[in-house]
């Protein structure tokens, strides 16, 4: 053994020497022990050099007949012995996504055409005579040989003209386990996959280092257990094919179910901004809504929100929106007569007026019921009218005159022949039981980046009619000054009920991209959002859509509309709250809905958990008031 300064020393001697350009045939008379001296000097300075290798290199390493100890690891190696005549894009991804850690190595060695097609040509000879020896015979005809001629043909063919290559590839897949017990289990779990797809795999026995040395990253084929295959087939074994919805731009929907990766998106970067959530009760729909809401309002996005249920109160409250309780005793007022601001350049003033005239008489309708031919030319008349009287016209500046109210449209009806009956229904509304919604002025500020409409305290013979007059105000906002935004309509076949109001939605869906609006219908009543046209259509002009768990009276239409697959079908019957699909554009993926501890307490609409913050509100409000009368307290 050498000690430290000796070494040093000799290798100080040594390099002296180089550097002295002492003559080669000097060096060459040096005695063997010099040289045997010097190895081991340079042996011993090798074992002070770290290399990659010794890095990666495990703690121990043991190959044993059907597996190999690496380290504290179990490890052996499955390689595909025969295909089935079909393989399809894809088939691989159930055992890549398989929970398990493994190595996978495809190893592809192209072989000449012409040797090819010379050893297809002698074995279409033979086929072609076996064939024509049991016609002789007059034994029956075997599919199997015949369908194996053809195949052969086919691919002479493709071969000839260029369109296809010729391969012969290796397909390995190393599994690591804890334990050995644990290894032979997951290996007969990945050997029943592939079985399920008719692929035969075996398992490395005798050659366990060498099928572990295969899967390494260094491109060294020991096993070389290969198959024949042309481009097609082996074009269908590249594994990079889960899908992912990943995008630079945009905001977190949520986690890809396949392979963890996060769904990252900007729904505005497609064709239209439109989304549709179908779930039933319970199963996080509210939730993922207000989860997108909050990270888009974070983005400079402005949101605008039609509550039914109050769900977006909390939200509302801690980022600083505007909360709008519409009743029939609340302070907050909208005017249906109201008309858009700022639009006298994109669209002449009588279109505006006629545009308005329509909207309306969708509203009337709502309100009094069906109307006869007569009283539709009626309404139509007394509208136009109702504006006339308060100077809108096609000569005047609207921006700047005051628009009429239910009452002004009650008079104007009143002085029409044949208007009896309608007024008696309108009154309703001017005087009625219902006067304390639609018959003042517009009174609420929507100036805020997040505007919530809530219509929980209306009876649901309002409902309808309310959302209506809500969406036809925000219409108008939208259209006076273009912005980034997103509508959300909650419970979205309360209009879905009447065809006025589908037809209005509708509209609105085909027209919204126009003005960098996306808007968001969601509900839980899937049959009549979809057994109506207006919601098919819906559905097909929007770019996004969410599903979350179905009902099982619901789920044939499900999948009829979004043509899905028995797995996403029983997915979407299966899953857990916050798990569905995620379509966007012609993509779409298994999505779970996550949210951060601080986000969860702000969207949670979990009853159990509105308590328990109300509770600790409460406490802390108590703590409060107890540290204020407190004499030394600051």
């Amino acid at each position: 053994m050498f000690k430290k300064d000796q070494i040093q020393k000799e290798l100080k001697n040594y390099n002296d020497s180089i550097a002295q350009n002492v003559p080669t045939d000097d060096i060459k008379k040096e005695s063997e022990a010099d040289k045997m001296r010097l190895l081991e000097i340079e042996k011993v300075y090798r074992r002070g050099v770290v290399s990659v290798k010794d890095l990666i290199s495990p703690s121990a390493f043991k190959a044993d007949t059907n597996f190999i100890r690496l380290g504290d690891k179990f490890v052996n190696t499955l390689y595909i012995v025969t295909y089935p005549r079909y393989i399809t894009v894809g088939w691989f991804d159930a055992v890549l996504n398989y929970s398990i850690p493994m190595d996978v190595s495809i190893y592809y060695y192209p072989l000449t055409s012409e040797v090819i097609l010379k050893k297809l040509r002698n074995k279409v000879g033979n086929i072609e005579a076996q064939l024509s020896a049991d016609y002789d015979k007059g034994a029956p005809r075997d599919p199997k040989t015949q369908t194996a001629l053809a195949d052969i043909e086919e691919l002479r063919d493709r071969l000839t003209q260029g369109t296809e290559k010729f391969f012969q590839i290796g397909f390995y897949v190393t599994i690591y386990s804890e334990n050995l017990e644990e290894l032979k289990k997951v290996m007969e779990n990945v050997e029943n996959i592939f079985g399920s797809r008719l692929i035969f795999t075996k398992r490395c026995m005798f050659t366990s280092k060498q099928g572990f040395s295969s899967t390494l990253p260094m491109g060294n084929d020991e096993l070389y257990m290969v198959n024949n295959m042309n481009s097609s087939p082996a074009s269908a074994s590249f594994p990079f094919i889960s899908s992912e919805l990943t995008s630079n731009d945009g905001i977190l929907y949520g986690i890809n179910r396949h392979n963890n990766s996060l769904v990252l998106f900007d729904r505005f970067s497609l064709q239209n901004a439109n989304a549709v959530v179908f779930a039933t009760s319970g199963a996080g729909k509210s939730y993922a809504i207000k989860l997108e809401v909050l990270r888009a309002l974070m983005l400079g996005t402005d949101v605008i929100i039609i509550d039914p249920e109050k769900e977006y109160e909390h939200l509302c409250e801690a980022v600083g929106g505007t909360y709008i309780n519409l009743s029939l005793n609340s302070d907050s007022k909208l005017n249906p007569f109201d008309l858009p601001k700022g639009m006298t350049k994109e669209m002449n003033k009588s279109d505006i007026i006629r545009s308005a005239v329509i909207t309306l008489k969708g509203l009337v309708r709502l309100m009094v019921g069906n109307l006869t031919h007569l009283e539709d030319s009626l309404v139509d008349r007394a509208l136009l009218e109702t504006y006339a009287k308060k100077d809108i016209t096609a000569d005047s500046d609207i921006d700047n005159l005051e628009p009429p109210l239910m009452q002004d449209f009650e008079d104007v009806l009143s002085g029409m022949e044949g208007g009896d009956d309608l007024v008696q229904r309108v009154k309703k509304y001017t005087s009625g039981t219902f006067s304390g919604l639609f018959n003042s002025y517009t009174n609420v500020n929507t100036a805020n980046k997040l505007v919530v409409f809530s219509v929980r305290d209306l009876e649901d013979e309002l409902r309808p009619i309310a959302i209506y007059t809500i969406v036809t105000y925000i219409w108008n906002v939208v259209r006076s000054q273009v912005k980034k935004r997103i509508l959300v309509i909650d419970e979205a076949w309360w209009l879905m009920q009447q065809e006025d109001s589908a037809k209005f939605i509708f509209a609105l869906v085909k027209r919204c991209r126009k003005y960098y609006l996306g808007i968001t219908t969601i509900t839980q009543d899937v049959n009549d959002f979809l057994n109506s046209p207006y919601g098919q259509a819906i559905v097909t002009n929007s770019s996004m859509q969410l599903l979350l768990k179905q009902s099982p009276a619901s789920i044939e239409l499900v999948k009829k509309t979004f043509i899905l697959t028995e797995e996403e079908k029983y997915l979407l019957l299966q899953g857990r709250v916050g798990q569905g699909i995620f379509f966007a554009g012609n993509k779409h993926v298994a999505i779970q809905i996550e949210a951060s501890y601080t986000e969860d307490q702000l969207i949670t609409s979990d009853p159990r958990q509105l308590l328990e913050i109300e509770q600790a509100k409460k406490e802390f409000s108590d703590f409060s008031k107890d540290m204020q009368g407190t004499p030394n307290a600051k």
